[in-house]
């Protein structure tokens, strides 16, 4: 089975996948309220952030006009979250400049060089621009090269997009603008073939791990963040 054979499945009308098995994790997300979440950034302040393997921020990271957002005249580098998490639902909005580039990293450890050597990705991307955008599974929402999403509901460049990203035990979910767009379930045989079809089949530690840092990537392009949050929440709640 190949990684875009076990992409994503469909949805019935009574909140069912195609084969019958019940939605995961987002029908209780859904109703989370706005005060069970902590802000990881209010646009005000960078303290629950560091760089990649370092103590301080990057100085291509900076606060601009309420955003979090990365210049990349400016010194570069990866940025990870001071906490570590497990399950989770983070939300946040992106946008990115013409031909951008960018993800959001999960379950990230700091024993290799890159985040994005252990850690899954939701794509960040203009679709219309960047080549990355020809293919389901490199393109924005899409946990990268593994999973591919459902359909395009990304805003046109310069226009902000909403995401919710849960992680809930071995559910994860992908939401772009209100729309569940990528769905898969971790450490499973099918998790494991798709892996060992992509790029990362290299890396023995992808994926693998229960808990880690949250990731904003530094891929040499503009990109602004806001209103970052997260709620943790029990597995398999």
């Amino acid at each position: 089975m190949t990684a875009t054979a076990i992409a994503c499945g469909g949805q019935t009308d009574d909140g069912a996948d195609q084969d019958g098995t019940a939605q995961p994790a987002a029908q209780v997300a859904a109703m989370a309220p706005e005060a069970e979440f902590t802000p990881l950034f209010d646009g005000t302040s960078l303290d629950a952030w560091r760089g990649y393997k370092r103590e301080d921020v990057p100085g291509g990271w900076s606060i601009e006009d309420g955003t979090l957002a990365f210049d990349p005249d400016g010194e570069g580098g990866d940025l990870v979250t001071r906490d570590q998490f497990g399950s989770f639902e983070l939300r946040l909005d992106w946008k990115v400049s013409e031909g951008g580039n960018s993800g959001i990293f999960f379950h990230v450890q700091e024993r290799l060089d890159w985040p994005w050597m252990t850690g899954p990705e939701m794509q960040i991307l203009d679709n219309e621009r960047h080549a990355d955008g020809q293919s389901p599974l490199t393109s924005a929402g899409s946990n990268y090269a593994l999973h591919g999403p459902v359909s395009d509901v990304t805003q046109p460049v310069g226009e902000w997009n909403e995401v919710r990203l849960i992680v809930d035990g071995i559910q994860v979910e992908h939401w772009l603008n209100g729309e569940r767009v990528v769905w898969y379930t971790l450490w499973t045989p099918e998790w494991i073939e798709a892996v060992q079809a992509s790029k990362f089949a290299e890396m023995p530690d992808y994926g693998l791990a229960r808990t880690g840092h949250i990731s904003l990537q530094d891929h040499g392009d503009r990109v602004w963040f806001r209103n970052i949050r997260i709620r943790e929440i029990g597995a398999g709640q």
